[in-house]
């Protein structure tokens, strides 16, 4: 169960960075409380993947999923660089996080 709270917490986390760019600084009311909303989910799902799972595993994967995803937003949906360089390294990203799933010992 600590993998499906892990995966819940990096996808809100994913929309809480993504809000971020529509908030407009902090300036429009909606996108900022969705923001933060989402924010807050994605702290408590993660906070209920460490009950099971390795606190530098759950935050590792986590991070790591939401790093790429986010990147992966940016590159389909507002024209940001999707170099070969850049796509290499969400690559790695994602190596790194499928790595620590695979080898994990606490769940």
């Amino acid at each position: 169960m600590g993998w499906i709270y892990l995966l819940g917490s990096a996808l809100f986390e994913i929309a809480w960075a993504v809000g971020i760019k529509q908030t407009d600084g902090f300036t429009r009311l909606w996108p900022t409380v969705y923001t933060f909303v989402a924010g807050f989910v994605s702290f408590v799902l993660l906070a209920q993947a460490t009950r099971t799972l390795p606190i530098g595993t759950s935050y590792a994967v986590c991070a790591g999923i939401a790093t790429a995803g986010t990147a992966a937003f940016g590159i389909l949906w507002w024209n940001e660089s999707g170099s070969g360089i850049r796509l290499a390294c969400i690559v790695l990203i994602i190596v790194g996080v499928v790595g620590l799933r695979l080898y994990d010992q606490g769940g």
